[in-house]
């Protein structure tokens, strides 16, 4: 199949460069030329089909909003046309009407993929309080070590001997 897109692609640019697209260079100079403007953008992917399909994901209005409009249909394949203009399925509605009746519009609000947040530790308050705790002591410990520190060297200065202050 590819293969034969191809092939209409080189008749195409064939004929747009002014060759009949039979005979000789075919092989060899089209598949230049195509891949060159392929390469170049001229000739892109199909608009109509996107690379990578996305889940679609409906918003609790939006539900609420199709579900109204559903519950107003009367006429016999009204809800079929609602259905083929949105793109959905009837088990779409059905899901969505069980969750109506099942709890409103928290129901209806999407569920939250992935892992579940890690439950908050009940010491962790404590821990930071003790952290503080540590950081403002080892703060005043450094303080009075300097302080020390000053004593010693002016006990130096003034030729005063701290030994026989300290064995009092």
């Amino acid at each position: 199949m590819e293969r034969m897109v191809e092939a209409d692609m080189d008749q195409g640019i064939a004929r747009r460069n002014g060759h009949d697209g039979v005979g000789r260079g075919e092989a060899n100079g089209l598949d230049k030329v195509v891949k060159a403007q392929v390469d170049e953008g001229a000739i892109g992917p199909d608009p109509e089909v996107a690379e990578h399909a996305t889940r679609r994901r409906f918003g609790a209005e939006y539900k609420l909003s199709l579900l109204r409009e559903a519950d107003g249909c009367s006429q016999p394949g009204e809800i079929g046309a609602l259905l083929r203009r949105e793109g959905l399925y009837s088990s779409c509605l059905t899901q969505w009407r069980r969750q109506r009746e099942g709890g409103s519009l928290g129901a209806l609000s999407p569920k939250k993929r992935g892992r579940r947040p890690a439950a908050a530790d009940p010491l962790a308050g404590r821990i930071v309080q003790l952290e503080r705790e540590n950081q403002l002591l080892q703060r005043r410990l450094g303080e009075a070590e300097l302080i020390i520190e000053f004593q010693k060297k002016v006990a130096v200065l003034l030729g005063v001997s701290l030994r026989s202050e300290e064995s009092r």
